[in-house]
């Protein structure tokens, strides 16, 4: 190609396909095409993700990207296939599932090594789509924007966002809605349910090929491990590692999944479907971020118990690549996941102990997290704004309690916790400014607050995509200052208390 070709002569997305997944093909992948999507329009494109592909995101806009990623003119090298899985939903095998309504076109590996699975959500109907249409809507197509590059921001592992591409055509699900395509982007995604759904339908001999080909993308360190058996074990101990640490890291940042089903859950330990999730506002350990979850399964101090249970689940499946003896493999599943609970402890409180200042670890401060977390439901104070007021807080004992205190109707309890906080820190000042700079970089100021993306998607119905723009902006930073976007931070409105969401969302 001559040097002098314009952008409109280059494709920007010939880029180095490696197809891993069509490579596997069944019965874990199987060949789909995109449905043809009417009239698509370009709505947001995301140049992090862009510089993670090697895509030249300032000449994809020129050149036009919704004909590629709504799947109407999908990229030569492209092998585009639907995954298939199963999944243990609210507690209870629900069967085969797989992705109805997503559509992976393929895989590519960027200069420095490094692969990643493209897949368009909202593509059309698979084999796996049942009685639904394939298709999927702006408004949840902006949650899972938004809401994965707001994790990813916060430095918590996730699938990330490159594109948003709309139409007008109409999608029906509580009401008629228009469509959309998200560009989604991942190492992979493959889940417990990809191993639960071989297990229950009791095809053992397909277990071991796809969990090798995981192994030998995602863990290459265990791949030469000859011994079978000790292999799968190792690979599950990191499975196990992973899925703790993501959680600890939701925990940290008061991050709900909201239907944390076993096809909702990551082999990477990846944030993984965005459905109706919620960053919580007043500090709530009970709160059902999903109306679909009518018995509180899903509530923020659920979560470390059900990645437990959903642990359970994969370890079960796999039982027979960790043993050809039965009893033998069931004792040795046991003890992989008995390290979980350890795992996650130690995770979380490196976490909290770090978004509390404190320089070294002491056996009472899981007390000290667990009495400011109580003082904070008792009052319902925010839980994002208490933990950045606290980094504005000297540890000097004459030193004034605000700003920490006015995110509190019982200000004497939270001196009183604060008290005990400085005692804890040494009561001396001396290291301030470094503490203080210390937990701004790990308690946010901004967070997607529910009310923020639905002002974003009551925008964007309207076809004006200007806040979808800005706000995404603004979660790219959570841990500035940003003078000029200090709105993003205050409190919720009174409207925002009665926003619903639910497996739909």
């Amino acid at each position: 190609m001559s040097d002098a070709a314009t952008v409109s002569d280059r494709d920007v997305f010939a880029l180095d396909w490696i197809n891993r997944q069509a490579a596997l093909g069944e019965p874990w992948f199987f060949a789909q095409a995109p449905t043809p999507l009417e009239a698509p329009y370009p709505i947001a494109f995301n140049d992090d993700v862009a510089a993670l592909l090697d895509i030249d995101a300032e000449a994809a806009r020129e050149q036009g990207y919704a004909e590629t990623l709504s799947g109407n003119a999908l990229p030569a090298g492209t092998n585009p296939v639907s995954h298939r899985y199963g999944g243990h939903q609210f507690g209870v095998w629900a069967g085969q599932l797989g992705d109805g309504r997503a559509i992976t076109i393929g895989d590519v590996r960027n200069a420095r090594g490094q692969a990643y699975e493209i897949q368009l959500k909202g593509a059309g109907k698979t084999p796996f789509s049942r009685f639904a249409d394939g298709r999927a809507v702006l408004r949840s197509t902006i949650r899972e924007y938004l809401g994965s590059e707001a994790l990813a921001a916060l430095g918590v592992p996730t699938t990330r966002a490159l594109a948003i591409v709309g139409s007008d055509a109409p999608v029906y699900r509580e009401t008629a809605e228009t469509a959309a395509v998200m560009t989604r982007v991942a190492p992979s995604l493959v889940r417990f349910g990809s191993f639960e759904i071989l297990f229950e339908n009791r095809n053992f001999d397909a277990l071991a090929p796809l969990a090798d080909h995981v192994i030998g993308q995602h863990f290459p360190e265990l791949a030469g491990i000859e011994d079978d058996g000790e292999r799968y074990r190792a690979w599950a101990e990191r499975v196990i590692a992973l899925t703790a640490e993501l959680i600890a890291d939701w925990q940290a940042v008061g991050f709900c999944h909201g239907v944390l089903n076993t096809d909702n859950m990551s082999v990477l330990g990846l944030t993984l479907d965005y459905g109706p999730y919620g960053f919580m506002d007043s500090f709530d350990p009970h709160w059902i971020c999903n109306h679909t979850d009518a018995g509180g399964r899903y509530t923020y101090d659920q979560q470390p118990h059900v990645g437990l249970w959903n642990l359970g689940r994969f370890v079960q499946a796999i039982l027979p690549l960790l043993s050809g003896e039965p009893d033998a493999a069931v004792e040795i599943g046991q003890a992989l996941l008995e390290a979980y609970r350890g795992r996650f402890d130690a995770a979380y409180m490196q976490r909290m102990r770090a978004k509390l200042g404190l320089p070294d670890a002491r056996d009472d401060d899981r007390a000290l997290v667990d009495d400011l977390l109580r003082t904070m439901a008792a009052d319902g104070a925010d839980f994002t704004r208490t933990f950045r007021a606290l980094g504005h807080v000297s540890a000097a004992p004459a030193a004034a309690n605000a700003p920490f205190v006015d995110e509190f109707v019982d200000r004497d309890a939270a001196a009183a916790w604060l008290d005990r906080w400085r005692a804890r820190l040494g009561g001396t000042g001396a290291d301030d400014v470094a503490r203080a700079e210390r937990m701004a970089l790990t308690n946010p100021k901004y967070v997607l607050r529910n009310y923020l993306a639905q002002q974003a998607i009551d925008r964007a119905a309207d076809g004006d995509y200007s806040e979808l723009h800005r706000l995404h902006a603004v979660l790219r930073r959570p841990f500035d200052e940003q003078p000029d976007n200090a709105d993003y931070a205050r409190l919720p409105p009174d409207w925002a208390r009665g926003l619903v969401l639910s497996c739909s969302s």
